[in-house]
């Protein structure tokens, strides 16, 4: 019963696979996520003379939406629109 390299290997592309196969489920039933850098509030929060917490100006990064496209789906939605463009229309 020795663990052999191969062994390792399977089971790191085993994790690697369904690492995979699950951010791809995630992109396709939810491809917007929270904006990284307003955490999804859609704005910059600040605190007044008081101390309050208190709404800033709209976040540039999502132009004041909370949400982005994630990643994978850019890479999707990039790979879909050169497979249009390489195809010819019938």
């Amino acid at each position: 019963m020795h663990n052999t390299a191969a062994d390792h290997i399977s089971a790191v592309l085993v994790v690697f696979f369904a690492l995979t196969t699950g951010y791809a489920l995630l992109c396709a039933v939810s491809p917007l996520g929270r904006c990284r850098r307003c955490r999804g509030f859609g704005f910059k929060t600040r605190t007044d003379r008081r101390g309050r917490i208190v709404r800033g100006r709209n976040c540039r990064r999502c132009k004041g939406a909370g949400r982005r496209l994630r990643t994978g789906r850019r890479i999707y939605d990039l790979a879909v629109r050169l497979r249009n463009e390489g195809t010819p229309a019938r």
